[in-house]
């Protein structure tokens, strides 16, 4: 058997101090995982379980931890937000992952920035349909290389802020989530068979915001490094 034309490349990520790359299979996104951005989104974060969404594994765009990388602003938006993230990615899997077990499927973390077309995403809230549109943009997943858990263990305090343009938009601490990196693990693997190559972007602190062409965001995370992105 062979295809009827050649297969596009999977997507891969760097790992930072290596020349290895890391496959991605699916990209889980968590909403609403810290508090006051759940307030600021219109949430009860107190009472919610968490929620997940998807983006397209090609729609990560992998940005080098030593320079500046352009960032494309799509099409179809004239509000366009970022939200600084924390990736978890995995090196295994399962079903139903006991909460004290999850770490052990971790390879390693990154700097990300769940970026959202954000005017397509309140119109899909109101008609009361699905998010893809809004946050499945060509190069909407900017993140930095993986730090592997044996080089930085699980992070699970220290700062998470993202700038624009040297101006501090975002500013919080791991520390801050609501369901812990382990917590997130296991309640997916309730509802999918989570495998190697699987990504998680396990929420962000509030402060998100629009960003427009010419302005530079900076996203760092204590012990994983920053991202440098110029939207063009």
């Amino acid at each position: 058997m062979s295809f009827v034309f050649p297969p596009a490349e999977r997507a891969a990520l760097p790992i930072a101090g290596t020349d290895g790359l890391f496959p991605v299979r699916r990209v889980y996104c968590v909403g609403r995982n810290y508090a006051a951005h759940g307030i600021e989104m219109g949430g009860d974060p107190s009472r919610e379980p968490p929620f997940f969404f998807m983006k397209p594994a090609d729609a990560l765009q992998p940005v080098p931890a030593d320079r500046v990388a352009e960032h494309p602003y799509p099409p179809m938006t004239e509000n366009y937000h970022f939200e600084i993230e924390m990736v978890v990615a995995l090196k295994s899997g399962g079903r139903d992952i006991p909460v004290e077990k999850a770490l052990d499927c971790v390879f390693g973390y990154a700097v990300g920035i769940d970026m959202t077309r954000r005017d397509l995403q309140d119109e899909a809230k109101q008609m009361r349909r699905p998010w893809e549109l809004a946050k499945g943009a060509d190069n909407g997943g900017p993140l930095g290389p993986l730090h592997p858990v044996s080089q930085v263990g699980h992070p699970d305090k220290g700062e998470i802020v993202l700038e624009v343009d040297g101006t501090v938009r975002q500013n919080g601490d791991l520390k801050e989530m609501i369901w812990s990196v382990a917590e997130q693990i296991s309640y997916l693997s309730r509802y999918f068979e989570v495998m190697p190559g699987d990504v998680i972007f396990s929420g962000t602190p509030a402060g998100v915001g629009a960003v427009s062409r010419g302005e530079t965001m900076t996203a760092r995370i204590a012990g994983l490094g920053e991202i440098r992105l110029l939207v063009v």
